[in-house]
This record gives structure tokens, sequence and C-alpha cells, in this order.
């Protein structure tokens, strides 16, 4: 996934997906709060016996990490809540390792394995793009190594059995870690998956390794949409984060507003679709939504385009229509009755098989945007990809 980013990011494909931006007052008040965290937040000095670990996801709108809420409520005391605070603020009454995560990232191996040359070499000559194979993984492999044992130790020590984590293909030395041990390991579903994305799709499902072993999906679509890897099993489970909406609500949705979804991939490129929609309807209010991960200087704003930082589900519930590339608040939005335009730009295969479903229209470019908007589909059966929490 690391190479991937670098090589689409090199490749001017795309932006960076989830820029980090610390100044180096923000990296030395990081380092102050992790060496306080080895013994406030230590998870090794944690109270209490547990039998889960739940590792939520960093995102956190309106301070409330939607991906694992009914399922910490659920487990109670019984639960110990793993939640980092390197790239977000971490729940109440949680605990983290982000001490040890840190160091061992910063520890590199000195010596480059021998393929590194020759699969840079081969990538390159694929793609034309040179990427630092080598380093990456003079850094992640050994700090995946080192990770795994800290937490091989802490999940055997606090006698867990059950491992809940969100965005699997980031934490696999937990996953590697319990599998070391026999412990189930559950991932719950935190965004889009498609036959495309390298965290979930393995085509032919070979054996892979630190996989979880269930997948936990918000609806039936996700469970067969891609190749997961041999021994994982999906299951849907619902999402209690999101409704539709009554019919009182979908009557009221304001027939002008268009909401532009953008992600730090590929937001300049979505820009330039509502800048033309703008100028083609001015009797539109079109408002541009920034992802969480985007700040409002990242953009200048043409004529007729303005700016959304309001909270993403209610922009959707009040929006007649939606554009976007790749990003889960398409799906959200679908649930939520709005028309769904996918724009073409690096990513939109992604929503390939919705559009297959006729459940959004693939826009070629900018101009073609207002002549189909109209006739843009809603979503016959959104309850596929959200269903009620079960």
């Amino acid at each position: 996934m690391r190479i991937f980013h670098e090589l689409t990011r090199r490749s001017g494909l795309h932006g960076d997906p989830h820029p980090v931006r610390r100044t180096r007052a923000d990296q030395a008040r990081l380092v102050a709060e992790h060496v306080t965290g080895t013994v406030t937040r230590n998870p090794f000095l944690a109270r209490g016996s547990f039998d889960s670990l739940v590792v939520p996801h960093p995102r956190k709108p309106g301070g409330v990490e939607i991906y694992t809420d009914s399922l910490r409520a659920s487990l109670g005391d019984s639960a110990l809540v793993l939640d980092s605070g390197i790239n977000g603020t971490p729940l109440p009454g949680s605990v983290n390792l982000d001490f040890f995560t840190s160091a061992a990232g910063a520890i590199r191996s000195r010596k480059a394995h021998a393929r590194c040359a020759e699969i840079t070499a081969a990538l390159e000559a694929e793609t034309g793009i040179k990427v630092p194979v080598a380093a990456l993984i003079a850094r992640e492999v050994p700090k995946h190594k080192r990770l795994r044992a800290i937490y091989r130790t802490l999940l055997k020590r606090r006698r867990i059995k059950t491992v809940y984590v969100v965005v699997g293909y980031f934490h696999q030395h937990i996953a590697g870690a319990a599998r070391d041990l026999g412990i189930r390991v559950v991932e719950l579903q935190h965004g889009v998956i498609s036959p495309y994305h390298l965290g979930y799709s393995y085509p032919g499902r070979p054996e892979v390794a630190d996989q979880p072993d269930e997948l936990w999906c918000f609806g039936s679509y996700w469970t067969d949409v891609a190749d997961l890897p041999a021994g994982m099993k999906a299951q849907v489970v619902g999402a209690s984060f999101i409704s539709p909406l009554s019919p009182a609500e979908l009557a009221a949705k304001d027939p002008r507003l268009v909401v532009f979804l953008s992600q730090g991939t590929i937001g300049p490129g979505l820009l330039e679709y509502a800048a033309a929609l703008a100028s083609a309807r001015p009797d539109l209010d079109v408002a541009f939504h920034l992802h969480p991960s985007e700040r409002s200087t990242d953009y200048v704003l043409p004529a007729g385009v303005r700016l959304s930082t309001d909270n993403t589900l209610a922009v959707l519930a009040s929006a007649t229509y939606q554009v976007g590339v790749s990003t889960t608040a398409l799906f959200e939005g679908m649930l939520l009755g709005c028309r769904t335009a996918v724009a073409d730009l690096p990513g939109h295969e992604y929503l390939a098989p919705s559009i297959a479903r006729g459940d959004s229209a693939l826009i070629p470019g900018p101009d073609a945007l207002a002549p189909a908007l109209d006739t843009l589909p809603r979503a016959s059966d959104p309850s596929a990809y959200y269903a009620p929490p079960r």
C-alpha cells in the first residue's frame, strides 16, 4: 500500500491521500505526549481484566469514532481500547503504545534486502517511475517485526481472546501478533472495498500473511465485491452510524444543492468539475466539501463555488446531487437519497460495480456534468450498501 501511494504520488496521478502536517512545535508536543503516555496510557499498566482489544479509527468527526462506537458500548469494561494519538485525538479512557510505535519506526535497517534493487528496477521499467523501495523496506519491515513482538507480549499478558481492528492493512503487526497466539481477529469495515483496493482485493483468494479472520461489513454489497484473502470470512453486521431518510426528509432536500466530495488524491481535478457546473448552471448552489484531511487553504475556489466544511452526513442529507470519485461518502450519499455522479478521474474504478448496478453514473469530463445532472440515478436499493445494524 505504501509503495502504491508513492507510485501514484510521484507519477502525478494522485495527491497525498491523508497528508500529515506538523510544525516543529507540534512534533515536540507529540514526543512529550509519547513519553508521558508510557505511564498514563500504557496498556500493560491498565487496571482490570479484558477479553477483547479494540483498535478504533483515528478519524473522529465531532469526537465520535463511528465504526467501533456501538461495539465498544456492547463490550463495555471487558474491552481494552487501544487508540493512537499520533494522527488523531485518542478516545477518553483509551490506552496506546505510541512511544513504542514511533521508536520502532525511527530505527531503520542499515542493510538493504538484496531484491530491493531488482524490484525498484522492474517497477521503474513497467511504470517509468522510480520508487524508493529499499528505503520503505528498511523502515517498514523492521518496524513490523518490533511491533509484532511487543503486541504479542501485550495480547498474551492481558489474556485477550478477540482483537477488533479498523483499517487492518495498516495494523498487520497486530493481526500477525494475534495470529501467532491463535487469537481471533475481526476487522470492521471503514470505507470503500473494491476489486482495485490493495488492502482487500487478492484475485484468486491466495493465502496472505497477517490478515484478519473476519471482515464485518456495512451491507451485502461489500461481502463479495472483491476477492478477500483465503480464510477471511465476510459477514454483514450493518451500520449503526447512518440511516435512510424518511419520506418527509427526502421531500425536504434542497433541489439546488450539488455537493462535490473532495479527497486529497483528486481534489484539484474535481474542482474543475465544480467550476464547469457553476459556470453552466449559476442557478445551482455548488458546494465543494473538503475531506477531513484537507484544509480550506488547499484550494482557491472559482466563482460560483462555495466551500463546505460542515458534517458530511448532514450536508448529504440536504443535497439532491453529489459528485465524487472514490470516497466512501458517495455510498453514504446514496443511502441518503442523493443522485450520484462519478467524475472520470484516477480512482473512479472503485465505483465501477456501483455504476454497473445503475446506482451512479460516470461523467467523462467537466463539461458533461451539467447536461447529465437531471438524469443522474438514485440507488435502487441503498440498503445493500448500509444495512440496519444487526
